[in-house]
Order: C-alpha cells, then structure tokens, then sequence
C-alpha cells in the first residue's frame, strides 16, 4: 500500500461506527481515574494533612481514606512516629547524596558548618546530631518554608552561641554535657517560639566529636601532652604529701610518746629511790649499827652474786699460798 491509497482510506474512515465503544472507553477511564484521586492510605507511622482547595482541611491517622476526586483535595504524608535527625560536620551515606554541594568542605576534609570559634579565641571542629519528632503535621508542611533549612540554620546558630561562650578545653573535656543540655535547651525554646513555630520537638542533642582543626592538631596535642604530664605530676606530688605528711606526724607522736614515757619512768625511778634512801635513813637513825650492819651485808650479797668463784681467807692465817692451786686459776 502507497502513501496515496492510505490517504484514502483514512478520509473513507467512519468513526460513527466506533462511537459507542469510545464513550465506554472514555467514561471506564473517568471512572478510574475518579476513584484513584478520591482514596488514599496512610502508613502506621504517619499522619496526613489533607488540604481542599489550597487550605487545610483536616489530618488524618492511619488507614484508608477517602478525598474529593480531581484533586480537589490533596494530602501531605508527615513521619510523625518516626524519630528524624539533622547531622552537623558529617554525613551518612544516606544522606551524603542529598546534601552533596550545599554545604563547602574545608582543608581536613569537614564541613564547614561544624568549624566553631570558642570563647578564648580557639578554633574546634564540632560534630553533632539533632534528633527531633513532628508534633504538629499541618504547622510543619505549611508555616515555615523549607522546615530543614530552617531547623538546620537554628541548629547551627545555637551551637555556636554554646560553644563560643566556653573555653577549648571545656569543649574538648569536661563540658560536653553541658554543651548539649543547654544547646537542647535553646533549640526548644526557639522550636516553641512564636517566630519560628515549625511543628516539631527536640529529643536530643548528641555531640559526636568535638577536635582541633587538622591544621593545629600537632601544636595542640603536644600542649595537650604538657598540660597532662603537669597535673600527673601535681597528683604525684600532692600523693607524696598526702602520704609523708601522716608518715611524719605519726613519727613525731611516737617520739613524743616516748620520751614523755621515759620522763615518767625517770621521774618514778627517781621518786623511788628517794623515798627509798628516805626510809633507810629513818631506819638507821634508829639503830645506825644495825642498819649500818644490814646495808653492808646487802650490798655484799650483791658482790658475791656477780663474782663466779669466791675465796674466803681469815686475814690471821699465815702461808696458805702453797694451798692455793693458782696455776688453774690462772
């Protein structure tokens, strides 16, 4: 068949004869498309807005539901049961692609976003997530354009607030706590106020890493380095202390002890001899031969006792030299 004879036919073409099966056609596909624009389904984590004509009209829960056809009213799914997060410095996989470009990298290999002035004029890089719910569905899709962008600036400018109030070894140390208890604190209080009404609340606030930038990490470790060997050797120090002081003291009140100890010993011993020698003198001007007698035998008895051989020899007798065996003596 030529161009011409197909020409032909197509003027010669009746389409009275497909009228009806048209109108059949046409009417199952307004049908279909009627039911497809007037029903919905709504997952068990989610709420749904439904706006009618441009303007919201209700929300919705989970399950089938049903809506003007045409869309003449439309619905907007929110993950109100879904816990969500905004993370600052660095990017999951899953949301690397998304944010590929909006944000400059810097020389380490960050985000620009987490690089933060501190109070004494340092430099720290500051990793962070914002986890957050949607509570209000309606205020989230339509009070505030763009709610991410929104939240994340927030997010943004409250960290920096929080940080630059504090020193770098606050950030670095002991203050990290803190700085996500009052970061969380202000985020609520902005969420909530009437300005920026976004329709969600703040779970929590987790610092991630908190570190010097690439560029000062050698200079800073090495301070770093110093500071701990001086309080370890402030600890070794305050340690000897804590244990030559007791050491010491315990030294001196057993020297003490002692010698008060002694002092009393002599002092009794003194005391008794005196009353010792006060009550021989008592006696011996009593009976002076007697006592006189007595002293000499006691003190001989004490003699005898220390010498290990005795020889008693009466100052009469004469030559008893050549009885005494003096070589064995000797």
């Amino acid at each position: 068949m030529n161009q011409n004879d197909f020409l032909n036919e197509l003027e010669n073409f009746d389409l009275s004869k497909y009228k009806g099966v048209m109108i059949i056609f046409a009417g199952i596909l307004v049908v279909a498309f009627t039911g497809y624009t007037s029903v919905f389904t709504v997952d068990p984590e989610e709420r749904a807005v439904v706006l009618r004509f441009g303007k919201v009209d209700r929300d919705v829960g989970q399950g089938l539901h049903f809506k003007l056809p045409f869309f003449m009213d439309q619905e907007f799914k929110v993950p109100v049961q879904r816990q969500l997060k905004l993370e600052f410095g660095f990017r999951t996989p899953s949301e690397e692609s998304e944010f590929q470009g909006r944000f400059p990298s810097t020389a380490g290999g960050g985000l620009a976003e987490s690089l933060m002035l501190t109070g004494d004029l340092n430099v720290a890089n500051v990793e962070w997530v914002t986890q957050y719910t949607i509570v209000d569905p309606a205020v989230y899709l339509f009070k505030v354009r763009n709610v991410d962008r929104t939240f994340r600036d927030m997010n943004e400018a409250v960290m920096r607030e929080v940080v630059g109030d504090r020193t770098i070894n606050e950030v670095l140390t002991t203050g990290r706590g803190e700085i996500q208890d009052e970061a969380m604190r202000k985020l609520q209080a902005l969420v909530k106020a009437k300005a920026y009404t976004l329709g969600i609340t703040v779970d929590r606030v987790i610092l991630q890493s908190v570190s010097p930038p690439d560029e000062v990490k050698p200079a800073f470790n090495e301070v770093n380095q110093a500071e701990q060997e001086m309080k370890t050797t402030i600890l070794n120090a305050e340690a000897t202390v804590q244990r030559e002081i007791p050491k010491a003291e315990g030294t001196a009140k057993q020297t003490i002890e002692g010698a008060e100890g002694y002092a009393v010993k002599r002092v009794n011993e003194a005391m008794g001899a005196a009353s010792r020698f006060t009550q021989v003198f008592e006696e011996y001007k009593k009976a002076p031969e007697i006592t006189r007698q007595r002293i000499y035998l006691e003190t001989m008895s004490d003699i005898y006792q220390a010498v290990d051989r005795k020889i008693i020899i009466d100052e009469n007798v004469n030559g008893v030299l050549p009885l005494l065996n003096l070589d064995r003596e000797r």
